[in-house]
């Protein structure tokens, strides 16, 4: 089967990998309803935050990450994604999709299970910092890019997803410099 100009062999073509799909403004949660009555399995991280109106403070769920989703899908999956309304297209890197690794997708839903105080920036106005590896914490091992550091605030680099997640952690003595690092997509410190 040749897919995005790649030939690819029967088991590539039924293995599922994370995919991230790119979404109408406002449509990730309306997408990953759709998807899933689909029966496609996929993934849309969600942080509880305060808003204000006019009459009362009320929260609510909103994506961490605005217009993006995952799915977990095979390659002959990707044309049923790509008819759902509301999705306007893969995140490709390197000419075909750009595929999210397993533990990354698990990092990310505990740092939303774990954190409160997350939230996303672009990346895009920021140059690459220091290679990490946390020592200690809920995150031992992990790996990453320090993008910024204000007092207990860290910017981690996604690079899949051209943002960074802030989280609220402590990083006196959980982090280590390294110069040899896999350039993988994501860490978070404890």
């Amino acid at each position: 089967m040749d897919v995005n100009g790649f030939l690819l062999t029967k088991n590539d073509s039924l293995k599922k990998t994370w995919m991230v799909i790119y979404t109408r403004s406002k449509w990730e949660k309306k997408v990953d309803r759709l998807l899933k009555e689909k029966d496609i399995e996929c993934f849309c991280p969600l942080v509880k935050t305060s808003r204000k109106w006019a009459d009362r403070n009320t929260t609510v769920e909103m994506p961490l990450f605005s217009s993006y989703l995952f799915v977990h899908i095979n390659a002959s999956e990707q044309n049923r994604v790509r008819e759902t309304m509301g999705i306007i297209n893969f995140i490709y890197y390197c000419g075909k999709p750009a595929i999210v690794n397993d533990s990354d997708i698990e990092k990310i839903r505990q740092i939303v299970d774990t954190y409160k105080d997350i939230e996303t920036l672009s990346i895009r106005n920021f140059s690459p910092g220091d290679r990490i590896k946390i020592t200690q914490g809920a995150f031992i091992n992990y790996e990453g890019e320090i993008m910024e550091i204000k007092g207990k605030s860290v910017l981690i680099s996604i690079q899949q997803l051209d943002c960074v997640l802030i989280a609220k952690v402590s990083v006196d003595q959980n982090i280590i410099f390294a110069n040899s690092i896999s350039s993988s997509a994501l860490a978070v410190q404890a």
